[in-house]
């Protein structure tokens, strides 16, 4: 146990160490950066590498974290890093005005499990909340996380969905997410609030995600359906380094710009190389379709070039982690749903 809490540490270590370009842009911002919704799984990294990226270029801001905070462990974690925790509930109209102001927002929260049923707490939360967030925040650069399921699925052959695509809406979550997205852009356009929106596709670490899902499958002998037979993959130190990055490219109307990796990952031939690491015949059930949620990452490489960690780094890391019985965040992406039901 003692190892894996080291490799734990180690691993969140390396997630938010910040890139060169990360310490030049944090220093020429404008500042202090707010994180709402940090208690997420990629929320810590985002706000963790900000923080550390703040003490390397020698500057004075502030990184607050909003979160419940309900697991004192993520208040934890975040403070770890310099993040100043800030405990607020954001759907509370008192304690959303009583939070910290900042020139820079990374908006994280937001709801997609467990969204059949209840409808309703997932449309408050990702369309009628960033409205109130974006009155709060009218005045500051905003980076709201978005998602690939905003476009339709994709014909794999050609590259998969671009910033132009038109929504393709399947399901309620996605429709939420394009009601997100939309009410940034209504007040963006009212008040001038300059704002990206940040549409990702996979983040994946060694405790949850795409790859990790793929491998524990190969590695326990589970048949993985291959009716989505490819995916977009990103890793979260990546995610987290572009985040941060992107509040230099918000502006009004809002920019849109896709997050992910430079290729489409089949699923196959991940599975296919899992099982060579762990010298075990991958299982499959079903067949191809050709379409996937997945998406062209070309804008992102222009303004930031190819992600620093590749897809076989990836793949070596998650397969070490696997055969460690590492733990994993419980988490399912759900990326295999085709039907838009989380």
């Amino acid at each position: 146990m003692a190892d894996i809490a080291a490799d734990i540490a180690a691993l969140e270590e390396a997630l938010t160490t910040p890139t060169p370009e990360v310490i030049s842009d944090v220093a020429r911002l404008e500042g202090d950066i707010v994180v709402l919704g940090v208690g997420g799984k990629v929320g810590p990294s985002v706000a963790g590498m900000a923080a550390r990226a703040v003490r390397e270029a020698g500057v004075d801001k502030t990184v607050y974290g909003v979160a419940r905070f309900s697991d004192p462990a993520a208040r934890t974690t975040v403070e770890q890093y310099g993040v100043v925790p800030v405990p607020a509930d954001l759907t509370d109209d008192e304690q959303l005005a009583a939070l910290p102001d900042a020139a820079n927002v990374i908006y994280m929260a937001g709801n997609k499990f467990g969204t059949v049923g209840n409808e309703h707490f997932t449309w408050m939360m990702n369309a009628y909340l960033p409205g109130r967030v974006a009155q709060r925040y009218r005045d500051s650069r905003i980076v709201s996380f978005s998602t690939l399921v905003t476009y339709p699925l994709a014909d794999v052959a050609t590259g998969g969905s671009r910033e132009a695509d038109w929504p393709g809406i399947v399901g309620e979550y996605a429709a939420s997410c394009v009601g997100r997205e939309r009410m940034f852009e209504h007040f963006s356009r009212k008040n001038g609030t300059r704002v990206l929106q940040f549409r990702l596709g996979y983040s994946i670490e060694t405790r949850y995600g795409v790859l990790q899902e793929i491998a524990q499958a190969v590695y326990d002998g589970t048949p993985i359906p291959l009716a989505m037979g490819h995916a977009s993959v990103i890793w979260q130190r990546d995610v987290a380094a572009y985040a941060i990055r992107s509040l230099h490219l918000a502006d009004s109307p809002p920019r849109k710009l896709n997050i992910t990796g430079p290729e489409i990952a089949s699923v196959r031939r991940l599975a296919e190389l899992f099982g060579e690491r762990f010298g075990r015949e991958p299982r499959f059930e079903g067949v191809e379709t050709g379409t996937a949620y997945v998406m062209d990452g070309t804008e992102q490489q222009k303004a930031f070039g190819f992600p620093s960690t590749t897809l076989a780094d990836m793949v070596d890391m998650v397969a070490d982690w696997v055969v460690k019985s590492g733990p994993t965040i419980g988490k399912p992406t759900k990326f295999q749903q085709r039907d838009g039901a989380f």
